[in-house]
């Protein structure tokens, strides 16, 4: 994997700052794409600090560099003709400007201060006014050149497999497939004025569409597109609903739909989909990391829907797992089916910004293999139902009290944090759930954190650090091995408040069957997007002890495998909440430690 040190970014952001575009940054510095460059750009924040120069002074600055290339291609050449062109016309408006102002007496002399401003910052009234989100300003060759230079191989046997009815892609998650879908629907848009409609669990991962298209303008293209729903000069319109929302139906256009697995009731999605693509000329794309086989969409990702009933579909073949990875296949169904595991994005150019042996060590090896491996989970063994888990998923969008963006973003209501300290190798997780306050309210987990490589000072800085954000009344440490000496830092800010968590026999069933009375009674939520919280609930397993007489639980907590990082630190944090002895659970498990 490709590392660049403090030194070529700082070179790269010299560049970008003179004006040089990210591919000509990327070929100056043998930068393995330009895409770095995209996103070396968004971290720094580039873009502020490009000074407010006028059109002229940018454009001679662009025709500086290009002529003082030794080696200029075509493309050089003809940049260089229309600036020169676009140079010559404003400055006759220029010219023609302060010629107006002399006859009329106003103004300063030829060459003054008011003139120049005028002219050089191009703020003439224009003749007719510009349409808006002008799709003319965004040329298919600029699509084609920005997805030749920054698109990964994976997104490019997208891209070639466009024309599929049906597209289901299984993936694993951060792989950039979000920001590939926005771009190329941005693109269908702009060529053929068809309506694209994006899908989403949740209003806030329905906003990430839209984030990405208007980011793809502007950079792109300098191209600024308005309206909560986009709709080009072309007639074109690009939505971005939430399975929340009945008013989807309504719709039809190309439709994305995001992390489908991980949506609940899908076979009413199902009819809402089909509704929005009933015309021929219009076509759906699925994409989803794994959840659970339980799940109502796995037999419409495995074909059992199709087949059912019918005995001619039923002796269909489909690909195997490692046929749709090799490249994806078109399926008896009608559906082209592809599947991108971490490992084959990192081939595909994704080892520039990931480290796999980095994800291994943060989680165990089921989550991590659901997570990353488009590996569904067998749910029948785990402590915890799908269906249930599904329920615990909702859009934070509707938790008007809790503003992320603030210094306190839950004012000063009481919070309860947990914190599960990294055993050799693997990572911290430290978790804030919000108790509830009214009858029939959840356990709320409003925030997690993690990290890895840290020593205790950093580890306790950073929970102080959370502390000054949140009224933490209580938070739960695993202080078994290692997390002892991170325990004795935090009591010297928390001291009241901190409880050391022994794990014993005894302890543990109590963090187990507490959890399952919350999850099963539906009395806690998260974020529906953070879908690591939910594997990391059902790496919890049923097992048998030695003798074979009694079934136990078992979580891997090893070095070797990582742990259930993000359930343990939600269970720390819950310690402080008694098991119900009053009302009796619907759960019938029993918990003993494996011998």
């Amino acid at each position: 994997m490709q590392r660049y040190s403090d030194e070529i970014k700082g070179q790269a952001k010299s560049l970008f700052l003179q004006k040089w575009t990210p591919k000509e940054i990327a070929t100056k510095l043998n930068l393995a794409s330009s895409r770095i460059v995209y996103v070396w750009s968004e971290k720094g924040n580039w873009r502020d600090l490009l000074s407010e120069e006028t059109v002229l002074e940018c454009i001679n600055r662009r025709i500086v560099l290009l002529t003082d290339k030794a080696k200029k291609t075509d493309t050089d050449l003809k940049e260089i003709d229309l600036l020169i062109n676009h140079h010559v016309k404003l400055m006759a408006q220029k010219n023609k400007h302060l010629e107006k102002l002399a006859q009329s007496g106003s103004g300063q002399a030829a060459g003054g201060q008011a003139g120049f401003a005028a002219a050089g910052e191009d703020n003439d009234k224009p003749k007719k006014r510009s349409k808006k989100n002008d799709v003319s300003l965004m040329p298919a060759e600029g699509f084609e050149e920005f997805a030749e230079l920054s698109l990964f191989e994976y997104q490019k046997h997208l891209r070639r497999n466009l024309g599929h009815d049906i597209r289901n892609i299984l993936k694993s998650r951060q792989i950039g497939a979000t920001w590939y879908f926005a771009f190329e629907a941005l693109e269908d848009a702009v060529k053929t004025g068809k309506n694209q409609i994006f899908l989403s669990a949740s209003k806030r991962q329905a906003q990430v569409f839209r984030s990405y298209i208007v980011n793809f303008a502007q950079e792109i293209f300098d191209v600024a597109l308005t309206g909560e729903h986009i709709k080009l000069s072309n007639g074109a319109t690009l939505y971005f609903l939430s399975t929340n929302k009945n008013t989807a139906q309504s719709h039809n256009g190309n439709l994305y739909v995001d992390e489908y697995f991980w949506i609940p009731k899908f076979h009413r999605l199902q009819e809402v989909a089909s509704a929005m693509t009933t015309q021929d000329r219009f076509r759906t794309t699925y994409f989803s990391t794994p959840s659970a086989k339980t799940h109502e969409a796995y037999p419409f990702w495995t074909g059992d829907e199709w087949r059912k009933g019918d005995k001619k579909r039923n002796a269909a073949k489909f690909p195997d797992f490692d046929e749709m990875r090799d490249g994806g296949r078109l399926c008896p169904d009608g559906q082209w089916r592809y599947i991108i595991t971490i490992e084959d994005a990192c081939a595909g150019g994704l080892d520039a910004l990931v480290t796999i042996d980095r994800l291994r060590n943060r989680y165990s090896r089921d989550t991590f293999n659901m997570l990353y491996m488009c590996v569904f989970v067998d749910s029948g063994d785990s402590v915890f139902h799908y269906g249930d888990l599904e329920k615990c998923g909702v859009d934070v969008s509707t938790w008007q009290d809790v503003d992320y963006g603030a210094d306190r973003p839950i004012g000063n209501r009481e919070v309860w944090a947990g914190f599960d300290p990294a055993r050799s190798g693997d990572t911290s997780t430290f978790v804030i759930i919000v108790p509830p306050q009214a009858a029939g309210e959840p356990f709320r987990v409003i925030e997690t954190w993690h990290w890895q490589g840290l020593n205790y000072k950093s580890q306790a800085n950073n929970i102080k650090k959370i502390f000054a954000r949140y009224n933490i009344t209580f938070i739960g440490v695993d202080v078994t091995g290692i997390g002892q000496g991170i325990f004795e830092r935090i009591q010297e800010f928390a001291q009241r408040v901190a409880t050391a968590i022994r794990y014993s026999p005894d302890v543990k069933t109590r963090l187990v069957m507490k959890m399952i009375e919350v999850v099963e009674e539906h009395k806690i939520a998260w974020d529906i997007d953070k879908q690591d919280i939910s594997a990391s609930f059902l790496a919890i397993r049923k097992t048998v002890t030695n003798s074979g007489n009694n079934v136990t639980f078992v979580a891997e907590r090893s070095a070797e495998t990582g742990h259930a990082d993000v359930f343990f630190a939600t269970a720390h944090a819950m310690y402080n909440e008694p098991i119900n002895n009053d009302v009796k659970g619907k759960s019938t498990w029993a918990f003993g430690e494996a011998a």
